[in-house]
């Protein structure tokens, strides 16, 4: 049997199940599901690992049910600045991008430049600049914003006048995908738009290569979310492969004590999903819920946001 799987995410935080229809919690699926089918179509059909998480995330990042692309959070200026990286776990190349105003497709615009070479990290102008040489679609900021996202953003500047604290789905979401290929490739990406009310120019973990997005042929790929800051600070992505690589723990184990030992001290929310050489996948988080989906070894596909379970069809 071909070794394949995969395994997405679309942001941990989940809002309680009373806060949106039947219908909205049935689209967020739909579209996580989607994600699993692009992205498994391609390690199917012989593609690369790095070919099937580019897949999985631009349907996200077309979605208006995630952070990330269409529907991504506003900055304290009202705003959109996305973010987005990828890693290729065979060569530990890697291309990422930050604080882009335009890119529809910021994964893209990582993939662009990790296939150019010549640097791993662009930001700002500099980075809409290169995907419109580069052919990629760009678009208006208005194409970006999504009521939810203004609603929060507002609700973000209240709690900051009132000194209170925001939800969870208030602040941030990021989506990314892990996927281990027929020759036994592994590969990550991750795409946010970062955090509502953030200020201007903010980066977070999801474009640092070794935080928020990590991948290495023989150990594991990871892509991760939550606050940013922390992930940074612990070099999440790098963290989680170095205590498989050297201190020879199973992966779940690994990515359990980063993230509900690590950062439990911390009190924010953190979650990630991850693969490691052997196409286990895990997807630990310590909020409410988190939207997430997988591909196992055998071809079953799931997908969740809360406690239960969905198959689906790919």
């Amino acid at each position: 049997m071909t070794r394949i799987a995969l395994a997405i995410h679309g942001g941990c935080g989940v809002m309680p199940e009373d806060s949106m229809t039947p219908e909205e919690w049935e689209g967020a699926r739909h579209d996580l599901a989607a994600a699993l089918r692009a992205g498994y179509a391609r390690l199917k059909a012989g593609a690369r690992a790095v070919d099937a998480v580019e897949a999985a995330v631009v349907v996200m990042e077309d979605s208006p049910h995630f952070n990330a692309g269409h529907g991504a959070a506003l900055n304290e200026n009202g705003l959109h600045e996305l973010d987005a990286s990828i890693m290729d776990g065979a060569t530990l190349e890697a291309g990422a991008i930050s604080a882009s105003q335009a890119i529809r497709n910021p994964i893209k615009a990582a993939r662009a430049l990790m296939e150019d070479g010549r640097a791993v990290f662009l930001t700002g102008p500099a980075a809409d600049r290169f995907a419109e040489a580069k052919g990629l679609d760009v678009k208006p900021q208005s194409y970006f914003t999504k009521q939810k996202q203004v609603a929060a953003l507002a609700a973000m500047k209240a709690h900051a006048a009132a000194g209170t604290e925001g939800t969870e789905n208030e602040k941030h979401g990021t989506v990314g995908a892990v996927a281990l290929d027929a020759d036994g490739h592994l590969a990550a990406a991750t795409s946010t738009g970062g955090y509502n009310n953030k200020p201007e120019g903010r980066v977070g973990d999801s474009p640092v290569i070794g935080a928020g997005t990590y991948a290495r042929d023989g150990v594991c790929a990871v892509s991760g979310t939550g606050k940013g800051e922390f992930f940074i600070r612990y070099v999440v992505g790098h963290e989680i492969a170095s205590r498989v690589a050297y201190l020879k723990q199973d992966l779940a184990s690994a990515a359990d004590g980063v993230v509900n030992r690590d950062l439990a001290p911390y009190h924010i929310g953190a979650g990630l999903v991850a693969i490691d050489a052997a196409g286990e996948v895990v997807a630990p988080y310590n909020t409410l819920g988190m939207f997430r989906g997988w591909v196992t070894l055998e071809g079953r596909a799931f997908v969740a946001t809360h406690e239960k379970i969905y198959e689906v069809t790919l």
